[in-house]
């Protein structure tokens, strides 16, 4: 299997499967002398790990994450970062019954068509169980942009909509965020949230979701205007998570809605400060960053491994039905949280770099 490498300057490799020994990573291109602890990367794995609520999958897995290599007296030393993390709740039972069948919405009959193989153990390495890899990648890239932007620079990410239940974005809390299950900004909601996702829940069905990311202290002029364009690369690697079916920067599709007044960030200066009296662009103008926050939103599809019996194939080609018993998640896209604030950060190191490499700031 080809392209398990993500990034330009600063990378990361994951390797692993979800019903294997362990998974994990191999950091590349990280700047030497970063102080960085594994308590500092198994924080942002906790707010991703299964088995924390009723609303996810009770699959337990401590997610404890082991540092193999790149660090030394708790600096990194600019040599690759290898990390690993055991698996340890597998029930490989619980796949034995549709090993043979093609599971709908998921890549079973893709990757069984194109590899000829597939491990049916939990998907596989097609299981989102890979991007607790990226969690980790992304805790590094989040210390090392701390530690050279400052303070300032922060990156938010929370759930927007839950199936047909939205919420006022203009109600953002960020510390709510952090203290509900659901990763939810308002509160006005998260009651009506909490009974709809049960209900779903208790049908044995799902349902999907919008999940919003936030950084804020980003400098200005990150992004190369033409073939790595800051919210190309975003977009990208947003869409590179799994159950992703759509990325919006700023407004987004929603921009095709507007005027052009409506949609125009206008600018005002204050003294030394540029400010803008709008943020439709999402931050980002001609592929570069402007300095404001920068938004990005992307959409996860339901989950496909349900209750409910399904027409499929099986690897023979004959009809039959499936119904995924198990454990699952009822809105895999809650989980999707932490993993779009990693991609965020690896991209936004990722580009800081380049800058620094082209324009020496």
């Amino acid at each position: 299997m080809s392209f398990n490498t993500f990034g330009k300057l600063f990378r990361f490799n994951t390797w692993g499967e979800s019903h294997g020994p362990a998974i994990g990573c191999v950091v590349d291109g990280c700047p030497p002398n970063i102080q960085i602890k594994e308590e500092e990367i198994q924080k942002e794995l906790n707010k991703r790990k299964p088995g924390q609520s009723k609303y996810t999958t009770q699959r337990k897995e401590d997610d404890k994450v082991e540092i193999l290599s790149g660090i030394f007296e708790g600096k990194t030393t600019g040599t690759p970062i290898s990390m690993i993390i055991y698996n340890k709740d597998m029930r490989s039972k619980d796949y034995v019954n549709i090993k043979n069948k093609f599971r709908p919405g998921h890549a079973d009959f893709t990757y069984f068509k194109k590899y000829g193989i597939r491990d049916y153990r939990g998907g596989g390495r097609q299981s989102a169980r890979e991007t607790a890899s990226r969690v980790a990648a992304g805790a590094i890239a989040k210390k090392v942009l701390k530690t050279k932007i400052g303070k300032k620079y922060k990156v938010v990410g929370a759930v927007t909509q839950i199936g047909i239940l939205g919420c006022d974005v203009n109600s953002w809390n960020d510390k709510f965020i952090l203290k509900n299950p659901l990763f939810c900004p308002d509160k006005s909601v998260f009651k009506l949230w909490e009974k709809y996702l049960l209900s779903i829940r208790k049908a044995g069905s799902s349902c999907g979701a919008i999940i919003e990311v936030r950084a804020r202290g980003v400098p200005v002029g990150l992004g190369a205007p033409i073939y790595s364009k800051l919210d190309m690369d975003l977009a990208a690697a947003m869409m590179s998570i799994n159950a992703v079916k759509g990325v919006n920067i700023g407004s987004g599709i929603n921009s095709a809605r507007l005027t052009g007044e409506q949609n125009s960030d206008e600018m005002i200066q204050k003294g030394k400060i540029t400010k803008f009296t709008s943020n439709n662009a999402g931050g980002i103008l001609g592929g570069i960053s402007s300095g404001q926050e920068i938004i990005v939103s992307f959409s996860v599809k339901p989950t496909s491994s349900i209750l409910s019996k399904r027409k499929t194939i099986d690897k023979f080609g004959k009809n039959t039905f499936i119904s995924v018993k198990g454990r699952h998640d009822p809105c895999v896209g809650i989980r999707a949280v932490p993993i779009g604030e990693a991609m965020m950060h690896c991209v936004i190191l990722d580009h800081y770099l380049m800058n620094r490499a082209q324009c020496g700031n």
